[in-house]
């Protein structure tokens, strides 16, 4: 019985099949400013971004590992993803920031790293 829930592959655009390169559902590599732009006036960080503590950094492979806030397994994260703040501060204890994300053999880990200003004391 033929089904037509699917169209043919020559029918698809080229934005389509892009698309389907980039892993439709895979917001890992958009920027997080089209969210913001998108109209939500909320003032928090539409794309989930979490917090956690830097558990291990390995400076010469460049690779580390999150255990985040809420509890739950440790998250991957590479240097290449850190956004804001510098590679020497990462060190076991310091604050992150971060959206969950898929790394390039599709498990889970930490994209956009940022480490938030210390905050003054009061």
């Amino acid at each position: 019985m033929p089904s037509d829930s699917k169209p043919p592959a020559d029918n698809w655009s080229e934005s389509d099949l892009a698309l389907i390169k980039q892993g439709v559902g895979d917001k890992s590599t958009r920027p997080a400013q089209a969210a913001a732009e998108s109209g939500d006036a909320t003032g928090e960080a539409p794309t989930g971004e979490q917090s956690g503590a830097v558990v291990t950094y390995f400076e010469a492979k460049g690779f580390g590992f999150l255990r985040p806030d809420d509890g739950g397994r440790d998250i991957f994260f590479h240097v290449s993803r850190l956004s804001e703040g510098l590679a020497t501060d990462l060190r076991p204890g310091t604050r992150v920031m971060y959206e969950l994300g898929m790394d390039r053999t599709g498990k889970m880990a930490a994209s956009s790293i940022r480490i938030p200003p210390a905050e003054p004391a009061a």
